[in-house]
């Protein structure tokens, strides 16, 4: 029977049990944000990129894109992503999204 309790975190060596903790992990953590979505109307957007590289995402409203948009209006440019370049900020192009997630993820 497996032990509940707290997780001692640590980075696991087993490439196998890692895989596992991670994919058990990110499904409980993109079933925590529909359920914040839906029981309290949050506008919830999360982004997981696994070890391998891979993108997980989950949205509420109807793109990731939107919500990404709509943080960069409430920042108010505060925390630039583009490292103090305001002129490379493509908020009129939304098939952007590519440069968007690498600019988020380099953040």
């Amino acid at each position: 029977m497996a032990r509940r309790g707290r997780v001692e975190l640590r980075r696991i060596e087993d490439r196998t049990s890692r895989q596992v903790r991670f994919s058990k992990r990110r499904a409980g953590l993109f079933k925590k944000a529909f359920e914040l979505a839906v029981l309290c109307d949050a506008e919830v957007a999360l982004l997981v990129f696994s070890p391998a590289g891979r993108l997980y995402e989950y949205a509420s409203s109807i793109s990731i894109e939107g919500t990404y948009d709509r943080y960069q209006r409430f920042a108010g440019g505060r925390w630039n992503l583009n490292d103090g370049d305001s002129s490379s900020n493509n908020d009129e192009d939304p098939s952007n999204i590519q440069s968007r997630l690498g600019e988020i993820a380099s953040w």
